[in-house]
């Protein structure tokens, strides 16, 4: 039982009387010397009015929370004093009662059986007794303030000892609990039993065995995963400290250690050809790959070495399989080594072609198949495509200059850069935007003069003014020669031979569009292939009226002429010269 009768239980009456914790705990000593109010008692859920106020001791001011208790605590009903036989309570809850209102005699109850005790002010021992029909003074000076009808109401406080947290609501996925900490027994402190230096011995005993073994197991595990850490620990430390060693070692060979090379000349053969602007690290990459040299390295110290190992150029090179760097650099820069194809001016594809198949090992005629089948992938600008008659349609794009053909090269590999260099050199000359100023259709024909150029002339000068005559004689006023060429070169291009002396009944019957003789105009395509000068003399002729001209000496000095009178003269002069 509480102190005023509410049934059984351990909460006091106290907890929602409103009156307490308006100023804190500590502030509540002040009322040991105030009277009391009447106490609100209920029967049957309703409200006692409390007989004190009849007598002038003012209104009940617990009257309001009656029926907010009775909800709290439905299960224990309130004891009405004019039903129950009153007790007495021990005047221990106030030090003072008012006059004329004597406490009952007696000891009065906290639980049947037990007798009160005196209340001391502590809130812990959860007895508050007070006098009997004693009315408790007004700490509000008859204000009488309603506390929990205004925004500031607030819930009545909890004794100090009875203080909760509000409960919490738990979390849609609640979070799994983390799993101790492992410590490792050199860093616990744990005992050769596995059990901690600071556990008592009574814990030890036979009444926690059970325990004591599952704990020990479980340590156990966690003592052989530490051990298996540590190994790993171990291994991750010792495999660092190799790699560390080894890359320690291939930095300090790097940075002062000789290069790996092999020694001697090598033995063997073997062709590598170097591309245009290769430096030394390209180079030693490329005799690396070939087997050559042992390392690039080794290589690029050599060709420093050597005060002419700049002066390596592009190109193919015959070389021997595991040569000393050094060796490597001196054989190639030896010319004998090299192994390029190198095109000199005014050469024939027929002659190409030929060198091709050697070099390659190939049958004869296999270049020359594999040109004319697939001229039209080889690289050809679309200027050089689709002219009638053409007997060679690579002819005048095989320009003259060093190529690198070695052993296990294909054909067309060698066709497709010497198309290509013909291209960069012809674009360079803007050969399709000055055709019209010489007279000419298309690019196609200014290439074909340049070659006949270049079988025709001999020196710088001759090219200039041999250019002159080829545009003289196809002037439609032409009558000296009425626009027929007459060279004896596109007759032997036709015929697939060098010979000086032409005779003239051939010339004169041999309808060939390849023939100047008896055609009018240039021949359908180039006859050789033309170099530098020649195409630039071919943009740049003489105008001094060149119509004629006769190599007077049959081989290397050549003659021009004007007038038909004056071409006689240097005929004799050439044949007086070659009989």
């Amino acid at each position: 039982m509480t102190e005023y009768g509410r049934g059984p239980g351990s909460e006091p009456w106290h907890p929602t009387d409103p009156l307490y914790g308006d100023q804190g705990w500590e502030g509540q000593q002040q009322y040991h010397q105030q009277p009391h109010q009447a106490t609100p008692y209920a029967q049957g859920g309703q409200a006692y009015q409390d007989p004190y106020a009849q007598q002038g001791y003012g209104t009940d001011p617990y009257a309001q929370q009656q029926a907010a208790y009775q909800q709290q605590y439905p299960q224990q009903g309130y004891v009405d004093p004019q039903q129950a036989q009153p007790q007495a309570y021990g005047q221990t809850g106030w030090d003072q009662v008012p006059q004329g209102h004597e406490a009952y005699q007696g000891q009065g109850y906290d639980t049947p059986g037990h007798p009160a005790q005196a209340y001391d002010g502590n809130w812990e021992t959860g007895q508050a007794a007070m006098a009997y029909n004693a009315p408790p003074a007004d700490p509000y000076g008859g204000q009488q303030p309603d506390l929990y009808g205004t925004p500031e109401a607030y819930p009545p406080p909890q004794p100090p000892g009875r203080r909760q947290r509000p409960p919490q609501p738990e979390p849609a996925h609640p979070e799994p609990e983390p799993e101790p900490e492992e410590s490792h027994p050199f860093f616990g402190g744990d005992d050769e039993d596995g059990h901690e230096d600071d556990e008592p011995a009574s814990r030890r005993g036979r009444g926690g065995d059970d325990r004591d073994r599952e704990r020990r197991g479980k340590e156990r595990k966690r003592k052989g995963k530490n051990g298996m850490a540590c190994l790993v620990v171990a291994a991750v430390l010792v495999g660092g400290v190799g790699g560390i060693g080894y890359f320690g070692y291939q930095f300090w060979q790097g940075q002062f250690g000789e290069a790996p090379d092999f020694a001697g000349g090598g033995s063997g053969e073997v062709q590598v050809e170097i591309p245009k602007g290769a430096f030394g690290n390209e180079i030693g990459n490329i005799l690396k790959e070939a087997g050559v040299v042992k390392s690039v390295d080794a290589f690029v110290a050599a060709q420093k070495k050597n005060e002419k190992g700049n002066s390596i150029q592009a190109g193919a090179y015959t070389l021997k399989k595991e040569m000393s760097a050094e060796s490597a650099v001196a054989l190639m820069l030896d010319p004998a080594s090299q192994a390029n194809l190198i095109i000199p001016e005014g050469k024939r594809n027929a002659w190409v072609y030929e060198q091709i198949d050697t070099r390659l090992g190939l049958d004869p005629g296999s270049t020359k198949e594999i040109a004319v089948s697939k001229a039209d992938s080889l690289g050809l600008p679309d200027w050089a495509k689709n002219h009638k008659n053409v007997k060679d349609p690579l002819e005048g794009f095989l320009f003259p200059a060093s190529y690198p053909v070695a052993k296990g090269s294909k054909p067309e590999d060698a066709l497709k850069k010497m198309v290509s260099r013909a291209n960069q050199e012809y674009t360079k000359l803007d050969l399709e935007g000055k055709a019209k100023a010489h007279g000419l259709e298309n690019a196609w024909e200014l290439v074909t003069v340049a070659s006949l150029v270049q079988a025709e002339g001999k020196t710088h000068d001759d090219f200039r003014k041999m250019a002159e005559v080829i545009y003289n004689r196809l002037q439609p006023d032409n009558t000296e020669t009425n626009r027929k060429l007459q060279f004896d070169s596109a007759l032997n291009y036709l015929k697939g031979q060098s010979e000086i002396k032409i005779s003239e009944n051939e010339a004169n019957t041999n309808q060939d569009p390849y023939n100047t003789y008896t055609q009018v105009g240039l021949p359908p395509g180039p006859i050789s292939n033309p170099g530098v000068e020649a195409l630039a003399a071919m943009l740049d002729p003489t105008k001094d009226g060149w119509m004629y001209f006769v190599a007077t000496d049959g081989m290397n000095k050549t003659e021009f002429a004007k007038t038909y009178a004056e071409f006689e003269k240097l005929k004799d002069k050439f044949n007086a010269n070659t009989n």
